[in-house]
């Protein structure tokens, strides 16, 4: 059961794509706004951390728990991880607490299973109960080219109600480090959430601002 001093959970699972730091970011601003959160990491996706961090995660759920908590400064019981096959989580039936879910990065080939209601893990299994309870699903993936059979399974996947939003940062924000362009996409992903954040102005926040400057600008340069 979830801890009632914490806000509502929020699933994020991690699979084997890279861009494994938009779901690790991803975890820090959900525990820093105060939501438990729940975690599930393939095994490709610990090889991809492996790859493109320097962070060591243990495949251990309660192992990984603590790596986590440890990372992102959480509070005891604040971050849970389940493992490939733990189908007493709360997420793999439709009668467990509700939580919305987000699978970032998501690999295509996750991408299909979803698509197809495989269910051969729990990550597969959690977002198959999220579509058909109607609950917020989330998917991002980060691949390319996108081939026929992505797009068809995306486009399938978004008239049931899912939400794909593809690892693919603007630079409207100026982003000066790597860590600006992460934080983009971690904000369009809290959007769909519903969850207030101020990591990436809104656009007419930052539009009017750059609007004001153009307008001094230009009125400098007249005789």
């Amino acid at each position: 059961m979830s801890d009632t001093s914490f806000k509502k959970p929020i699933t994020v699972a991690l699979t084997g794509a890279s861009g494994v730091q938009y779901g690790l970011r991803l975890i820090d601003v959900l525990v820093e706004a105060g939501h438990e959160v729940w975690v599930m990491i393939s095994k490709a996706a610990h090889m991809v951390v492996a790859t493109e961090t320097d962070i060591s995660l243990p495949a251990q759920p309660e192992r990984l728990a603590e790596a986590l908590r440890e990372q992102s400064g959480a509070r005891p019981g604040q971050i849970r991880c389940f493992g490939r096959e733990d189908w007493m989580a709360p997420v793999a039936s439709g009668s467990g607490a509700p939580s919305a879910m987000v699978v970032c990065p998501c690999s295509t080939g996750t991408l299909s299973a979803v698509a197809t209601g495989a269910s051969n893990n729990l990550i597969e299994r959690a977002a198959d109960v999220a579509i058909k309870e109607r609950r917020t699903l989330v998917l991002v993936p980060r691949e390319s080219p996108l081939s026929p059979i992505h797009l068809e399974h995306m486009l399938g996947l978004s008239r049931l109600g899912v939400v794909i939003l593809p690892a693919a940062p603007g630079f409207y924000h100026r982003p000066q480090r790597i860590e600006d362009l992460v934080d983009f996409i971690v904000a369009r992903i809290l959007n769909q959430l519903g969850i207030a954040h101020t990591l990436v102005p809104r656009w007419g926040e930052q539009a009017s601002d750059t609007q004001d400057d153009n307008v001094s600008n230009h009125t400098k340069d007249q005789p």
